[in-house]
């Protein structure tokens, strides 16, 4: 069975898809990059703050799945510049304890969605 996960405290999606599905006690998260759900404007100029930005998106679908960043057991982080790599780390691993962090990848891309310098996803077992 699949159910559609959205919530007004995450951006809603800018194409045909939805913030999260839930299939079978898995949530699968679309991308979030850092845009302001309360008013539409994308966080740039420090790649900390995007980052926040879009971690805390993530968390806004996790909870309104009824999960936390506990229940999720793998990322994939998006950068336009793997030089920033540190820092989105550093923001990034404040959100997950170190011992039970999930399975990761992260790549440099040319491009993400409008233009901004990282996007993150998320798949959690509840």
């Amino acid at each position: 069975m699949k159910q559609i996960i959205n919530t007004k405290n995450a951006p809603a999606p800018i194409g045909p898809y939805n913030q999260a599905i839930l299939a079978n006690n898995t949530l699968y998260i679309s991308g979030q990059i850092p845009l302001n759900p309360e008013t539409g404007d994308l966080v740039t100029g420090d790649i900390k703050k995007e980052t926040e930005r879009s971690m805390e998106n993530l968390k806004a679908i996790l909870t309104e799945a009824g999960m936390t960043f506990e229940h999720v057991v793998k990322s994939s982080i998006f950068l336009s510049d793997m030089n920033q790599f540190s820092a989105v780390n550093e923001v990034y691993g404040s959100y997950f304890n170190a011992e039970t962090a999930p399975a990761r990848e992260t790549v440099e891309v040319a491009n993400l969605p409008k233009f901004v310098n990282v996007e993150i996803s998320m798949i959690a077992i509840k």
